[in-house]
């Protein structure tokens, strides 16, 4: 299978259940809200949010091995990767064993921690080593994971993951509605993580049959990877920023405003990380796709492909942009109730956020596939930005200025910084082609918010007395809006916009001749 049939495998695979679980998911939260209250939802996110916190200790040696995987997967060279493997399973199991030690330590302090909350600390233990249980058997049990996503076959995972999430979640419905029961809730999380791990593992010894799924090999193997090390150590600082950035709002919502806030933000997180999550599916193993690239080092198909993908994500950046800023207060209205919706300040930095995370994302990729992490200080500064930005403005202006911190740190790292570090040892260019060549989008971006705020005013639109009919007729008419307006204004001024279209347009063609 191609290096492009693959990642539109992983793509449609990835879509559809994702698209499948993102309905299951906001009808479950509605349910969850009214039945198990904000309180407890907000109590759960928040224990999420240390575990983030304690996935640090994982010092993104994923990341760094299924760099490493490319070249022996591209060469088919099968002893490597037992190896490889058998390295990742002896540094998986000393980090399992320091996540649950510092787990155990921090949880000595729930007592301090949530001493004004309304749950009691033998429910709130239970959740919380509940979660961690099932975070530790990624450590144990299914780290060969990485493989599969090395080799662009991460459908088959998701195939597993979201069946199971899915199932998951509608037996917690069914708990929620008539057992109203905390740890019965929570104990389908334990319980469903269990099957998982075990399922996926015989999957993937089904799948690589030549893998040794329970290596022998001690910690000498380290040793013989000191290249990895390194990498690793790198890599750490960009997922403790990537922590910081992303893990941290819950926790600061909850100290610096309540519990209750957590739960109120969490609606709106949960929006917004589904569609990074959806965009990141349809993109599911373009990843490893770009590694086998550059590791053909064919140039100009290199840059070929980047602007390519830069243009799609550009494009799906001002899509979701548009369309959130012109539907999500009546969606919130509709979907949990008026009290829910929070400040268009808030929405519009998230949106910021989003749209940062899209058109950042093509550089993210190629700079992994290059193995660039030694730019350590860059993610210690965004880090730093973010904390404190967050932490004072969180303090005057509440949730907007915790989210503030995270829109200014990212700016300045991701959006400034990653694109002149890229071309500098990536491509060995000058940056200034990026900046020349993303000019004309963000400028496409700009004139189309301008004729779409000025088409949407001649639509029927009483946000007062919305209903789900004509909230989706409303959304419907943004959406077609936007895909005109904004669709056409890329086609014309954007090459890699224009490629990609004329690409999907031959692809329906030859489907619809067979």
């Amino acid at each position: 299978m191609s290096r492009v049939s693959k990642s539109l495998k992983n793509a449609k695979v990835g879509v559809f259940f994702f698209i499948l679980s993102i309905f299951v998911q906001f009808f479950s939260r509605k349910i969850f809200l009214d039945n198990l209250g904000d309180e407890f939802i907000g109590l759960e996110t928040t224990l999420r949010s240390i575990l983030s916190f304690l996935n640090l200790a994982e010092l993104g040696i994923g990341t760094a091995i299924g760099f490493t995987l490319y070249k022996p997967i591209f060469d088919k060279d099968y002893k490597e990767i037992n190896k490889i493997i058998a390295l990742l399973g002896v540094l998986y199991r000393k980090i399992g064993f320091v996540i649950f030690g510092v787990g155990f330590i921090i949880s000595l302090f729930f007592p301090l921690i949530f001493d004004d909350t309304p749950f009691s600390l033998l429910l709130i233990y239970y959740v919380f080593y509940s979660l961690l249980i099932s975070v530790l058997l990624s450590y144990f049990v299914n780290y060969h994971i990485s493989l599969l996503g090395a080799d662009q076959k991460g459908y088959i995972v998701q195939q597993y993951f979201q069946t199971f999430n899915i199932a998951r979640v509608i037996l917690q419905v069914i708990v929620a509605l008539y057992l109203k029961s905390f740890y019965v809730y929570i104990s389908l999380e334990l319980v469903f993580s269990i099957v998982y791990s075990i399922v996926v593992r015989s999957k993937i010894k089904q799948e690589y049959p030549w893998l040794i799924i329970n290596a022998s090999q001690k910690t000498e193997i380290v040793k013989e990877y000191p290249e990895v090390i390194v990498k690793i150590k790198q890599v750490f600082f960009h997922k403790m920023s990537a922590f910081v950035k992303n893990g941290t709002d819950n926790l600061l919502i909850y100290a610096l405003i309540n519990l209750q806030s957590v739960a109120f933000f969490g609606n709106y997180q949960l929006i917004f990380l589904k569609l990074i999550g959806l965009v990141k599916m349809a993109f599911a193993g373009t990843g490893s796709a770009v590694g086998n690239l550059i590791a053909e080092n064919d140039k100009k198909n290199i840059k070929k492909v980047l602007w390519e993908l830069i243009a799609i994500q550009f494009f799906i950046a001002g899509f979701f942009s548009l369309v959130i800023y012109h539907t999500m207060d009546a969606f919130i209205m509709l979907w949990l109730g008026k009290k829910y919706i929070l400040s268009q300040t808030i929405l519009l930095l998230m949106i910021a956020n989003f749209f940062m995370i899209q058109i950042s994302s093509p550089i993210e990729r190629f700079k992994n596939a290059y193995g660039l992490y030694s730019d350590t200080w860059a993610a210690i500064t965004e880090a730093i930005i973010n904390l404190i930005i967050s932490f004072v403005f969180g303090s005057l202006y509440g949730i907007s200025g915790i989210v503030l911190g995270t829109v200014v740190s990212m700016f300045l790292i991701v959006v400034l910084w990653k694109p002149y570090f890229l071309y500098k040892n990536g491509f060995k260019k000058s940056v200034f082609l990026y900046w020349k060549g993303l000019a004309p989008m963000l400028l496409v971006f700009v004139i189309s918010t301008f004729f779409i705020n000025f088409v949407k005013d001649y639509f029927y639109y009483d946000f007062e007395n919305i209903t789900l009919l004509k909230w989706v007729i409303y959304a419907l008419q943004i959406t077609i809006a936007v895909t005109i307006i904004y669709g056409t204004m890329l086609y014309l001024f954007v090459p890699g916009f224009k490629v990609f279209c004329l690409r999907v347009k031959a692809l329906v063609i030859n489907k619809l001749s067979k």
